[in-house]
């Protein structure tokens, strides 16, 4: 069981109720924060999609989908999302939407092959958003300045937070750091990816690290991303430091997504070439989809955050193993 236990921890709005009063206050301002800062369209959106069709996020590409016939489609199998990636983008083709606007969503996604603990649960739901951009766009300095308004985003709902609940008080840093995932081994050579995540955000406070997928000097990729959505040179991270549990928090996965030179030359390095003829890419290889950014911003790990919890199961209803459940009714941490 991979757990940590903060010591002396104290829950700052003092039980249930305030909790979640203050998960209402803070998934309200912050949705409106964000559309208000990217100019993006609530829609709806799906929590399942048809298997075989490429919608689906594949992640890293070995978690398994939540798969099942239907009836009434001759027992057709659908999956339930992991994330809505490449359905935005499709979504956005449908809508004709403009550059310079989007669309942004609630997104509920079971993921049973992750490895609970105090940030994982098989149950996720994020702000998933995606923007219409302009080949102009595609460029480092475009990424950066939509990372800022979000970040933006989130400091304005600390602060108007800390209004409502005084006990929470403001600590992000006035501005992100910004690192690319190259710079940051080389800044801290001797630790893995996740030990240089603690020490750059425990330094910076927030940062955004970027270029995330495409094996770095060392021969391996920061972390895992699919061939088929991020482009691996336009896309980052975004993370704060977690005073509670002393280490990096990602709130944000997102990125420029792949155009058609990206995603042939993604799918080559993974050797997933044969993923051309499915429906999401053949729709990118014939120039129906717009160029577009994109992402996912967890809902429960932005409240675990700004509300000072240890762990997200204090946010979210989900399921756990009993050690964890006991190890942390233990702690003063009570789990939904």
């Amino acid at each position: 069981m991979k757990l940590i236990i903060p010591e002396h921890y104290k829950d700052l709005l003092g039980g249930p109720e305030n909790t979640e009063k203050a998960i209402k206050a803070v998934k309200d301002m912050f949705q409106d924060n964000l559309s208000a800062q990217l100019s993006l369209l609530r829609v709806t959106a799906p929590m399942i999609v048809l298997s075989g069709t490429g919608i689906n996020d594949d992640l890293n590409g070995v978690e398994r989908p939540v798969r099942f016939p239907v009836k009434e489609l001759a027992d057709r199998g659908a999956e339930v999302v992991h994330s809505l990636a490449k359905w935005k983008r499709m979504k956005l083709a449908e809508m004709q939407v403009a550059p310079g606007r989007g669309i942004y969503t609630d997104m509920n996604a079971l993921r049973p092959d992750e490895e609970l603990d105090n940030i994982h649960s098989i149950y996720v739901d994020q702000w998933d958003w995606e923007r219409v951009i302009t080949a102009a766009d595609r460029n480092m300095d475009f990424l950066h300045k939509t990372v800022r308004r979000i970040y933006e985003a989130i400091k304005v709902t600390e602060n108007k937070l800390f209004v409502e609940f005084p006990q929470i008080v403001p600590q992000l840093p006035e501005e992100i750091f910004f690192i690319s995932s190259q710079e940051l081994l080389d800044r801290y050579p001797g630790m893995g990816p996740h030990e240089r995540e603690d020490a750059v955000a425990r330094e910076y406070g927030a940062v955004f690290i970027s270029g995330i997928g495409a094996p770095l000097s060392d021969g391996l990729p920061h972390d895992g991303r699919a061939a088929d959505y991020d482009d691996w040179t336009l896309n980052g991270d975004l993370m704060v430091w977690n005073p509670v549990l002393g280490r990096a928090l990602e709130l944000s996965s997102m990125g420029i997504r792949v155009d058609k030179a990206a995603l042939l030359r993604q799918l080559e390095a993974r050797g997933e070439l044969s993923k051309c003829g499915l429906l999401y890419h053949r729709a990118l290889l014939e120039d129906r989809l717009p160029q577009t950014i994109g992402g996912g911003i967890g809902q429960s790990r932005l409240c675990m955050f700004l509300l000072r919890k240890a762990h997200i199961g204090e946010i979210q209803s989900s399921i756990w193993p009993d050690e964890m459940r006991d190890a942390c009714s233990n702690a003063g941490i009570t789990l939904v």
